[in-house]
Order: C-alpha cells, then structure tokens, then sequence
C-alpha cells in the first residue's frame, strides 16, 4: 500500500510538473483569430498610409504656398490701409485734429 501511495505521488509530481512546463508554450507559438486578425488590420492600414502619402505631401506644399500668398496679400492690405489712413488724416483741418 505505502508502495502504491509513493508511485501515486510521485506520478502526481510528475503531471503537475509537465503541465506546469507546458503551460503559456501554446500561446506563443500559435496566434488566435485576434492576432491574425490584428496583423491584417495593420498591414492594411500601413497601405492605405503609403497610398494617402503622395497626396497628403502635395497638399502641405499647396497649404504653404496658399499660406504665403496670404501673408502677402494681408501685408500689402495693411500697407494700403495705413496709407489711407495717413492721407485722410493729412486732410482733415488742424483745428478738427
């Protein structure tokens, strides 16, 4: 009986062993449906990204040159302002000023 209990034991160690050293070894050799699934997201979305790339670059170009034109166009607003301002304050009277 003492000999049963000790082959019982130690076949209980044993099994508790192997489970514990097999245990996580599937998880990281095999992906589940949400891996996969993730990975074909992401190289999707890495396409897309080199498909939109020509066109997000040509319109920041479009972007800074509207942009400069702008600022010019506001500069020489302002310009013409102040010298309107200036002329029409050179023609009011002294005694109005």
């Amino acid at each position: 009986m003492k000999r049963l209990a000790k082959h019982f034991t130690i076949s209980m160690a044993a099994l508790a062993l192997f489970s514990a050293a097999s245990c996580g070894k599937s998880d990281e050799k095999s992906e589940g449906p949400a891996e996969r699934s993730g990975a074909r997201m992401g190289r999707a979305i890495d396409q897309a990204v080199e498909k939109a790339r020509p066109a997000v670059e040509r319109a920041g170009k479009t972007l800074k040159e509207t942009g400069e034109r702008v600022k010019e166009e506001v500069s020489e607003t302002v310009d013409r302002i102040k010298e309107s301002a200036k002329s029409a304050a050179e023609k009011i009277p002294d005694d109005k000023k």
